[in-house]
């Protein structure tokens, strides 16, 4: 990595949690030049613009996610001891400290009607970790834990839109309680799937 490369992902690296907590139209350009402790032209001398820090801090933010749900399914061995890490691994993204929501649902909410770009990164972020579901069931019909008539494709948009929802109504409320229900639908769900 070049010294400029490596500014660069500082840069990211710390301005990713700060937008993903303000938004993108809440963080300033001076919210990044305190964390980062870099003058404001350092900053625009390796970005053209504070969106072009988004844009990099959402891939950012959604390759740490993949990677951290990569290590909490690989505690599984079995499809259903995946999904259940899974799950797990939600519970703890909610109730854990210094957890300002899913990058997902944070950029997708303020991009939706103001920020093409960043709405065709959402987009193909929720299609990965749909199939990241749906992949999960399939290996579990194909080594026969669950049944051969289950929708993967179904289930894993229902597992994601449901969860997505349970975690946004646990950081409005401060709860994790409708989390917690609807983890709990999903598991009978795949024990109705089991053979």
């Amino acid at each position: 990595m070049t010294k400029a490369e490596r500014t660069r992902h500082f840069i990211v690296e710390k301005a990713a949690p700060i937008i993903n907590r303000k938004g993108m139209a809440g963080t300033s350009i001076n919210d990044i030049v305190e964390a980062t402790s870099l003058t404001k032209g350092s900053v625009y001398g390796n970005f053209e613009s504070k969106d072009e820090i988004c844009l990099e801090a959402f891939d950012y933010l959604v390759k740490r996610v993949g990677a951290d749900m990569s290590q909490a399914m690989s505690r599984g061995t079995t499809s259903r001891e995946k999904l259940d890490a899974l799950f797990s691994y939600y519970i703890s993204n909610v109730t854990g400290e210094n957890n300002y929501g899913c990058p997902i649902m944070n950029f997708g909410t303020e991009a939706d009607d103001t920020n093409p770009a960043v709405k065709v990164k959402v987009n193909k972020a929720i299609v990965n970790t749909q199939s990241v579901f749906a992949k999960i069931i399939r290996a579990g019909i194909e080594s026969g834990e669950f049944k051969k008539t289950v929708d993967a494709d179904a289930f894993a948009i229902k597992a994601f839109a449901m969860i997505e929802g349970g975690m946004w109504i646990a950081r409005l409320q401060g709860s994790p309680k409708q989390l917690l229900l609807i983890i709990d639908v999903l598991k009978q769900e795949i024990n109705d799937y089991c053979q």
